[in-house]
């Protein structure tokens, strides 16, 4: 009777434990490869290193103000930052490749804060995700900067500045493109019918 009673408790705590142990573990090795990341894109915080590269500037600062629209892809209010784009970054998402580099205009510089990786709806036949995170999407592509017709998944890392909303959010209301001298407000993206 005794092993009836306490037998249930310590399978539901070794259960526990289990978990417990697994999740940590997964945690650590997905902030060893944050980390590992993040010092491999390190060189780019100097944009000429990028530009040498291939990752070629867009020039205007993106930022939202939050608005929503049904059918849309709603950015929290906040700022994304100058993109600099690599089109010959092709194939599945490398997390030590990302097409687009995100850096925010500060004291007449540029800073790295973030770095985004695109897929093509047409190059998947299903959601992309990296870092255990799925991608967003798919969307339209961000007019002006990305033409309409790039229907795209794609996913944000904030590697180099910290942001509330979170490391996978694509905007972050700590970025500003206030100093830019092309700020670019965007409205929500148009979502597309996926695979």
């Amino acid at each position: 009777m005794f092993f009836a009673r306490i037998f249930p408790k310590l399978s539901a705590l070794i259960a526990a434990s289990v978990t417990i142990v697994a999740t940590v573990n997964s945690a650590n090795s997905d902030d060893a490869q944050i980390d590992a990341i993040r010092q491999a894109l390190s060189k780019y915080k100097d944009p000429y290193v990028a530009v040498r590269d291939l990752y070629l500037s867009t020039v205007g600062c993106v930022y939202y103000d939050g608005t929503s629209e049904e059918g849309h892809l709603n950015y929290a209010k906040g700022a994304m930052g100058i993109h600099f784009v690599n089109l010959t970054i092709q194939g599945p998402p490398d997390p030590l490749k990302p097409n687009v580099l995100i850096y925010e205009p500060k004291g007449g510089k540029l800073e790295l804060v973030a770095a985004e990786w695109l897929v093509p709806l047409n190059g998947t036949s299903v959601r992309p995700s990296l870092f255990g995170h799925e991608f967003q999407g798919p969307m339209e592509g961000h007019e002006p900067l990305i033409p309409q017709g790039y229907h795209h998944y794609d996913l944000h890392a904030w590697l180099f500045k910290d942001n509330p909303e979170g490391m996978f959010s694509p905007t972050n209301p700590n970025v500003s493109c206030d100093e830019a001298q092309y700020p670019l407000l965007e409205k929500p993206t148009k979502l597309v019918e996926g695979p």
